[in-house]
């Protein structure tokens, strides 16, 4: 399998702006805000450091029991992102937000390493949506930190082609359910 580039279309920028606009109105002043992941940052979940594995990371804050004094929670990836969210809720605690790698709003590669399909990381606050405005492809042939990647977009047209192109389903992220992200 050849490397490939994917680039954001005049289009995909433009949704994406659009997005972020109207997330401008939950975010900021009247609720939490991205943060860019630092290279040293370790994963709330798992405890790996996030920026020395490929594919989809996350943040999640809570509405009381965030872990470090006002900032999310990071996750090393998607899957960590929601079994540390399905951990806390069934410990009460409330997500007040999650977001993950928008790959509509980034330039990512995917190629071949070690034998598996993996696709670049991206940990500037820039490069996140919250859950409420993305669609996911599970189940592809694509790998991240934590085996098989749901990888998040802002457009659902570029979560179709992605799954067309690497396998997967698509869905809601608010759909993820803990049978999809469950251990082995």
């Amino acid at each position: 399998m050849s490397d490939r580039t994917h680039r954001p279309t005049r289009r995909r920028v433009l949704a994406t702006a659009t997005a972020l606009a109207l997330a401008g109105c939950q975010s900021g002043a009247d609720g939490p805000e991205t943060v860019t992941i630092g290279d040293e940052a370790n994963c709330d979940q798992c405890g790996m450091v996030i920026a020395d594995h490929p594919g989809p990371v996350g943040e999640t804050y809570y509405e009381d029991n965030t872990p470090t004094g006002g900032e999310p929670a990071l996750f090393c990836s998607t899957i960590c992102t929601y079994r540390h969210r399905f951990q806390k809720e069934q410990e009460g605690w409330a997500p007040a937000a999650t977001f993950l790698t928008d790959y509509s709003s980034v330039d990512y590669d995917v190629r071949t390493d070690g034998g598996a399909t993996v696709l670049t990381h991206h940990l500037d606050a820039s490069a996140f949506a919250g859950t409420a405005d993305l669609t996911v492809v599970a189940n592809s042939d694509v790998q991240g930190a934590m085996g098989a990647a749901i990888v998040p977009f802002t457009d659902s047209d570029d979560a179709e082609g992605f799954a067309e192109e690497y396998g997967g389903q698509t869905l809601p992220a608010t759909d993820i359910r803990r049978e999809l992200v469950s251990s082995g």
